[in-house]
């Protein structure tokens, strides 16, 4: 069934959308970028031209010139008495493509296969006729696999015990089910600003009410604001990102770990915390599990990020009381994670201070290079040096990384712009550029942000919307 999408909420995703130019050209050219990332997708109605000039106190005449482009470029059909609908040329309707299809795709922070993952998958493939006898419908994980996760945690000084660790097909199906199980309708969540954008996806799936408080380079993270969201809208859940944070790559503090769970707990709200980026130190040091300081914290963990993005197996820990209601909903969703790849898993993490060592030296070559390149190509960007994660996060002053993205695509570069990892339109000069690609990846990359930046134009212009004409 394709989605509706009203003018209201078109108005809330676009944002700042002006530039200089004109109106309807960089309204269509918004919506285009609104459905390559997206935060809208192939298959969804948009709004009647009449409601969409309400929304965005335009002219009728400028919203009919922009979806009349939009069609022209062929990302939108439209049949009268239905309506008009997105579509993603060359593909059906709805199809989620494997990649861009362009040359350097920079939407992803991910990493090439860790150079030992074949030797575990023929170790896996030695073991896997064992359990053919098994009916393999795994929901909870196997016991090898479980006691190694939680052998991980314990390493960190957080006592675990294999049974509060259940296994998934990846971090996004462990954020999936929790959210299921502990959101109720009606209540809220709340995130970081900005976020991952999956887990807004997610949460937006449910038809949750999102709060969010600040994550600033240059002051961290707004515990006072989460606080009073926490206080004043009773969030049933806080989704956070503590370690090597996506997409700033910040990690918070250890007694600011430590406030934030006590004040979670003293409220009720759950902190399901991601850590599937916890693994990628660079130059910081060990720090505390948020899970080390309430028995209330939900983790989520995962080795995509550190072993390969093709090995889908996640993790959820928490107390034997919220893994029970997780297995009471997950027959809803999957049948169980498949054995072979939690043979793959058990013998990467017997080799995981190995894995992420030899992770952690590929990442500060690919984090310096890219430094290096744009302080020589792109001085004029404010770039923050994180000390682990896989990207930066680039302040690129008055760029509009929307129209960057727009730019960098027609040159055979995929990004991702800012908005796409915040709310309402938010981080429209920020951009997050990977830093886990290959050396020649990261200088065409660089090259091509240096040759269109100077002719993409400003951020888009802040003009009061009873102005617009």
């Amino acid at each position: 069934m394709n989605t509706f999408v009203t003018g209201r909420r078109l108005a809330r995703e676009l944002g700042e959308w002006r530039q200089a130019g004109p109106a309807y050209r960089a309204l269509a050219d918004r919506i285009r970028v609104l459905l390559m990332d997206g935060r809208l997708s192939s298959g969804a109605r948009l709004p009647a031209e009449r409601e969409l000039s309400n929304a965005l106190a335009l002219s009728r005449t400028t919203v009919a010139a922009a979806y009349s482009k939009l069609r022209d470029d062929g990302y939108l059909a439209s049949v009268r008495g239905s309506g008009s609908t997105l579509i993603l040329p060359g593909r059906q309707r709805g199809e989620h493509a494997l990649n861009s299809g362009l040359p350097l795709d920079f939407t992803k922070a991910t990493a090439p296969a860790w150079p030992g993952l074949a030797a575990a998958f023929t170790a896996a493939a030695e073991e896997i006729p064992a359990y053919l006898s098994h009916d393999g419908f795994d929901m909870v994980g196997l016991p090898d696999l479980r006691e190694a996760i939680a052998q991980s945690y314990r390493d960190r000084g957080v006592p675990t015990s294999a049974d509060q660790v259940l296994v998934t097909i990846g971090a996004q199906h462990a954020l999936n089910l929790v959210a299921r199980t502990l959101y109720s309708p009606g209540e809220r969540i709340m995130v970081e600003q900005p976020t991952y954008p999956h887990a807004l996806d997610t949460f937006n799936s449910l038809g949750a009410r999102i709060v969010a408080f600040p994550v600033r380079q240059d002051g961290g993270w707004d515990l006072p604001e989460a606080l009073l969201q926490i206080r004043r809208t009773a969030p049933s859940m806080a989704f956070l990102m503590p370690d090597f944070h996506n997409p700033t790559g910040m990690s918070m503090p250890a007694h600011e770990r430590e406030y934030l769970a006590a004040a979670a707990q003293r409220e009720g709200t759950v902190l399901v915390v991601d850590e599937t980026t916890a693994p990628l130190d660079i130059d910081r040091g060990p720090m505390p599990a948020m899970a080390s300081f309430s028995p209330h914290v939900v983790t989520l963990g995962s080795l995509g990020k550190l072993a390969w993005g093709g090995l889908r197996i996640g993790w959820i820990r928490a107390s034997r009381e919220v893994l029970a209601r997780l297995l009471r909903n997950r027959p809803s969703s999957d049948l169980g994670t498949p054995l072979f790849e939690q043979l793959v898993a058990t013998q990467l993490l017997r080799d995981l201070p190995l894995l992420a060592a030899s992770r952690s030296k590929a990442l500060r070559h690919g984090r310096d290079l890219l430094v290096g390149l744009l302080a020589e190509q792109l001085p004029e960007w404010d770039v923050a040096v994180p000390d682990g994660g896989m990207s930066l996060w680039i302040n690129t002053g008055s760029i509009s990384t929307s129209a960057l993205s727009l730019a960098a695509r027609s040159e055979g570069l995929g990004l991702v712009p800012g908005p796409r990892f915040g709310l309402d339109g938010a981080f429209e000069r920020f951009l997050r550029l990977p830093f886990s690609y290959g050396d020649a990846e990261l200088r065409d990359g660089v090259d091509i942000l240096a040759r269109i930046s100077s002719s993409v134009g400003a951020e888009p212009l802040r003009i009061p919307l009873q102005a617009v004409i």
